[in-house]
């Protein structure tokens, strides 16, 4: 597995960008550039991973396929295709959004999100996603949420199966899906169960911790790595498990030190479970 997260810091050219993926010890990377960089420019920064060894795991996609402004779904469904097709330009494990939201926020919750009506738009928007593209090289891949499709390993499974596309695969986020005390109280189990019934299919992880507060009626909250609940050795080697290039990302810190800090201790955690990093 490679390890990697986001920057806080900006950078101008492939040299700056490579300096700051250094220092923070990454051997897995965050598309540097979108779809609207120029070909000058994606070339640059590929070549320039590709000279270091650098595994681009992510383009990310996020926006709002599923907004019920007309005008908003179509300019967000362009640029899923758009990021999708950058992906299998760069060669990129996966291009990755969340599901999308009936709602007024874009990755929040709505009673929507959970109709039938809004399980098949997802289907019928995610296929219109790849069909545009038809990926050899990368795979479309939704995140999951705490309130919206899919929010268990199940529902994964299920919607592989319906959307029934070959360009189609997992982005797992286990921490996402501790949305209730039962999953809370056997969360190595549970993250265990995902990787376990969802394998074949990860093209990438996303690695953060939760706590759950002594509050009514129930929080869980998402911390970086190291300062919740979960076996972290047990996951770098379920991570190790789907081989040398699986990309592991800490995320959601505020600051260049944070995602250093985190990478750092999911790097410790590597070493004492005995998992050999590149």
């Amino acid at each position: 597995m490679r390890i990697g997260g986001g920057i806080e810091k900006p950078y101008h050219n492939p040299e700056e960008w490579y300096q700051l993926v250094s220092q923070l010890g990454y051997r897995a990377v965050l598309s540097p550039v979108d779809h609207t960089a120029s070909a000058e420019e994606k070339r640059a920064y590929l070549a320039c991973a590709k000279e270091y060894d650098l595994v681009i795991g992510e383009v990310g996609a996020w926006c709002n396929p599923l907004s019920k402004d007309p005008s908003e779904r179509k300019k967000a469904i362009t640029y899923c295709q758009n990021q999708l097709a950058l992906a299998e330009e760069l060669g990129a494990n996966c291009c990755v959004n969340i599901a999308g939201s009936r709602g007024e926020k874009w990755d929040g919750f709505c009673e929507d999100n959970d109709s039938e009506e809004t399980y098949a738009l997802i289907v019928d928007t995610v296929r219109e996603i790849i069909d545009a593209v038809k990926p050899g090289r990368t795979s479309y891949t939704i995140e999951p949420m705490p309130w919206m499709v899919p929010s268990s390993p199940e529902e994964y499974l299920q919607l592989l199966a319906d959307v029934d596309r070959k360009g189609f695969g997992v982005h797992l986020d286990f921490t996402n899906m501790i949305n209730c005390p039962e999953r809370f109280v056997h969360r190595n189990q549970f993250v265990k169960d995902c990787f376990s019934k969802l394998a074949p299919y990860i093209k990438s992880v996303h690695c953060k911790d939760v706590v759950m507060e002594d509050t009514l009626p129930c929080v869980i909250r998402e911390v970086m790595p190291g300062k919740g609940c979960l076996d972290y050795q047990q996951i770098v080697k379920h991570c190790d498990s789907l081989g040398e290039n699986m990309t592991v990302f800490v995320e959601h810190l505020p600051d260049y030190e944070s995602y250093k800090m985190a990478a750092g201790y999911v790097r410790e955690q590597a070493v004492l479970a005995g998992v050999r990093l590149p």
